[in-house]
């Protein structure tokens, strides 16, 4: 799976972990140099608190694009560190 934004690939891997729809990346797979720690966070009842970042590519921000749970709760203990978007980020093969 490759995620794109802004015609730039942000992050690649064989690997993802699917929840709810939504691919997570291992922490390995993103290209660091993109993303930007985000002061948002938001809670998942079963995930627990969810941390975003700032995706910058060319100059452009999408802001809070990414997010990872970096203490999930143990039902959601394999996303661990794992990185997925939204905010216009395509996700596909």
């Amino acid at each position: 799976m490759k995620a794109h934004w802004n015609d730039t690939v942000i992050a690649e891997s064989d690997a993802t972990v699917v929840v709810e729809g939504n691919h997570y990346f291992p922490p390995d797979a993103i290209h660091e140099a993109h993303f930007e720690p985000s002061d948002h966070r938001t809670r998942c009842p079963w995930k627990g608190e969810a941390h975003y970042f700032d995706v910058t590519v060319d100059g452009k921000t999408n802001k809070n694009a990414a997010w990872t749970y970096p203490n999930p709760k143990d039902a959601a203990a394999e996303i661990k560190d794992h990185v997925a978007f939204w905010k216009g980020v395509t996700v596909a093969a």
